[in-house]
């Protein structure tokens, strides 16, 4: 897969389009992207490929759990916590595998933010550390940052790759594609489940809409994963299906938003409509207070019934401080929408 132009690892790896490609794509912002893999020539000898009792919330080096039956098909969310030193592994917002890790060390950290894999390979050779072998690799930045089968010394020890378990990383290669949303938060990582995030898709407005371009054209992506954006930085939200921007809309009093935070749909959905919610990561800063924020939120109402009956389980919704480097849609808005809104 060649790097699109404006590709940057930084912020958004690339355009909003190319990084979703194919699972909800989500986006992203990404604190700067340091160096690379693995260390030259290390064998997998000292790495252990074991599964612990599967009621073990605790992983030894080495260690690694891998449950695929229990959510057998759907887009799948990759999270690296570097604090913990864990991978989470969630396939339509639950969580099939877990897997202890090595990741950056010192003056060689792991990139933290949200990327997408863009090129795979089952063998291949670091260019950067005198052809080290890497299996399995999953590239997540141009600069050389992947996921790969590596050595695990029970400490961040690599030049930047996130380095795991031989057949946990053979597994983990099986079920993802280029697209598959990786996510690297130097945060411990707690999971929890909530309806809060409901709250964005009920049919209220804080204020007067913002002005800006409304568009909605689903039938440039009939089928596939669904992602929906909102980014403070850009004061927009953006729907894309199977990685393919369907929507976008301008949206107001997101002033409160600071950070990156990841949302995954959940089967259940209670009486009165509204669906649940699994937190699966924050990059940066505390979840944000959804109660409060949407007080305040302005946004085309039309449009967000459109995109709340376009929601199922394994939606994935990101709320972001970062802007989103999102191509013009290449088709003219429809008419079931307002082209043009102001205050």
């Amino acid at each position: 897969m060649k790097a699109a132009s404006g590709l940057n690892d930084n912020i958004f790896i690339g355009s909003l389009g190319a990084l979703l490609m194919r699972f909800f794509r989500m986006i992203l912002i990404v604190r700067a992207g340091i160096l690379v893999c693995l260390t030259a020539g290390q064998a997998f000898g000292s790495t252990m490929d074991r599964q612990p009792s599967a009621s073990s919330d605790y992983l030894e080096t080495g260690d690694y759990l891998w449950q695929p039956e229990t959510s057998p098909t759907g887009p799948v969310v990759i999270i690296v916590s570097l604090s913990d030193q864990i991978l989470c592994v969630y396939r339509n917002g639950i969580c099939i595998g877990r897997s202890s890790i090595s990741s950056g060390k010192a003056g060689f950290g792991t990139p933290v933010g949200l990327f997408t894999i863009l090129q795979k390979r089952a063998t291949h050779t670091s260019n950067l550390f005198r052809g080290g072998s890497m299996p399995y690799m999953e590239r997540l930045t141009w600069k050389g940052v992947a996921m790969h089968a590596g050595s695990l010394p029970g400490y961040a020890d690599s030049h930047g790759c996130v380095r795991m378990p031989l057949d946990f990383a053979r597994k983990l290669y099986r079920i993802t594609e280029n697209g598959t949303t990786v996510i690297v938060t130097d945060h411990r990582f707690r999971s929890y489940e909530s309806q809060v995030p409901a709250l964005l898709f009920d049919s209220q407005t804080g204020g007067s809409l913002p002005a800006g371009l409304t568009y909605w054209d689903p039938a440039k992506s009939p089928n596939g994963p669904l992602s929906i954006v909102v980014s403070s930085g850009s004061s927009e939200v953006f729907v894309y299906r199977n990685g393919m921007e369907i929507g976008r809309t301008p949206i107001g009093g997101l002033d409160g938003l600071s950070g990156l935070y990841v949302y995954s749909a959940l089967a259940e959905v209670d009486a009165g409509g509204r669906r649940s919610w699994l937190s699966t990561g924050s990059i940066v800063g505390r979840a944000p207070q959804i109660r409060e924020l949407v007080k305040h939120v302005s946004i085309n109402q039309q449009f967000i019934a459109l995109t709340r009956g376009l929601i199922e389980m394994g939606t994935t919704l990101i709320l972001t401080d970062a802007p989103v480097n999102s191509c013009e849609p290449n088709a003219p808005p429809l008419d079931i929408l307002t082209t043009e809104t102001s205050q």
